[in-house]
């Protein structure tokens, strides 16, 4: 049973509207692959209609009607209504998914809190709702508590079958099994079989990703396609990053470690220790934790006691708080320049607490990208707030779940 407090669960029907991707097409089409190319079209609302999918996808007209049709028959398709389309004598039936199709258990597991969601394969939003806990206690309890806070907001929101759970952690992820690999902050994580877990509690399939991922994923999803290649950058209790290549895919790296950009080294930091063992790491110099411990070992006050209380600060302008945010963007910036030069992103978005309670992050950031990297790598670079800021994550998490869901192997049973 959960043992953290659970906050007001909130009953939304927001219908979000994320890019999906679809399997790439081939000659010789298997019909699953057909059919979760125009499901996934659909639940994205990139086309609604036959005429739609058969320009989108470039597949005969036929083939796009028969693997329709099996959509429907099976229930993962209904038409919601007609769209008169000029010149033409027959109206076009709108297409969506069923609202009985199925739905994606999503959780956005953070040091201190976790945002929990239910989202229909639509990108419905069915329910929502926070818990406080503690990242720091044993993976049992806090999992206990997640699969708690699930099921009650199942309860609460009748939602259509489970089909897919997808998790986002504060740590690297091995996201092939579905485990922590050695998280500085959360001990006792290492090699635990989380996907395993759940999948156990809920039967159907587990993704466990890290959270900056999932909010690069989420970010990269909610613009056009052209700001791909996408970095994300959040300062928050650590700094992390996630990637997302120009085809819109998460990059993992051979594996799964891509974008623990916390641990690169800042010069001349050799007396800062960081948590997972090495000396001088940006996070441990210049994370919303790293301010938070410096303003208290300054003279004259007890100082913030957490990253709420550093917003709150950085709100009212206390000048100790800003002077120390305005530094520790200087060598960020310094970080973000160097993977500018090895990634060449079409946009960086810059993501966590702080950088929405001030401007001072990415005006510092911004100026030293512009000044230290070269002109070729920035003349069309977008450095920028998120603009999905605290529900990134979860965004990507989506993405992730519908996805899944959707996969020809999971639609293998259609047959057009």
């Amino acid at each position: 049973m959960p043992t953290s407090p659970l906050h007001q669960a909130h009953h939304v029907q927001e219908t979000l509207r994320l890019r999906l991707t679809a399997p790439e097409l081939s000659a010789r089409l298997d019909s699953a692959v057909a059919a979760s190319t125009i499901a996934r079209l659909v639940a994205s609302g990139t086309a609604t209609s036959k005429a739609e999918l058969t320009r989108v996808t470039a597949l005969p007209r036929s083939t796009v009607s028969g693997c329709v049709d099996a959509l429907l028959e099976s229930g993962v398709l209904e038409i919601t209504g007609i769209r008169h389309v000029p010149g033409r004598g027959r109206p076009a039936d709108l297409l969506a998914l069923t609202g009985g199709s199925g739905a994606a258990l999503l959780a956005d597991v953070g040091v201190h809190q976790a945002r929990l969601a239910i989202v229909d394969l639509g990108q419905t939003v069915l329910g929502e709702t926070t818990l406080d806990i503690d990242i720091g206690d044993r993976p049992e309890k806090v999992i206990a508590t997640l699969i708690g806070a699930f099921d009650d907001l199942l309860a609460r929101t009748a939602a259509p079958s489970v089909r897919t759970v997808v998790i986002g952690l504060p740590g690297p992820v091995d996201p092939v099994h579905g485990c922590p690999v050695r998280p500085p902050i959360m001990p006792g994580w290492d090699g635990y079989p989380v996907a395993d877990a759940f999948t156990d509690h809920y039967q159907v399939p587990t993704l466990v990703e890290n959270d900056v991922n999932l909010c690069a994923l989420g970010e990269a999803r909610a613009l056009p396609p052209d700001q791909c290649p996408l970095l994300f950058v959040i300062v928050d209790a650590g700094i992390g990053g996630g990637l997302v290549t120009g085809n819109g895919e998460l990059h993992h790296g051979a594996d799964g470690a891509a974008g623990d950009i916390g641990h690169l080294r800042v010069p001349n930091a050799t007396e800062v220790q960081c948590a997972c063992g090495n000396i001088g790491c940006i996070e441990a110099v210049a994370s919303a934790g790293a301010i938070v411990r410096t303003l208290r070992a300054l003279d004259g006050g007890p100082g913030p006691a957490s990253i709420p209380e550093l917003v709150e600060l950085l709100r009212v302008r206390d000048p100790d708080a800003t002077r120390l945010v305005r530094e520790s963007a200087a060598v960020i910036g310094e970080m973000v320049a160097f993977l500018v030069h090895c990634y060449n992103p079409a946009r960086i978005v810059l993501g966590g607490p702080i950088t929405e309670a001030t401007d001072d992050i990415l005006a510092g950031v911004r100026a030293v990208v512009y000044q230290r990297a070269l002109p070729l790598a920035t003349r069309n670079l977008v450095l920028a707030h998120s603009t999905l800021r605290s529900r990134a994550a979860i965004a990507g998490a989506t993405v992730l779940g519908i996805e899944h869901a959707l996969s020809p192997d999971s639609l293998s049973w259609v047959r057009s």
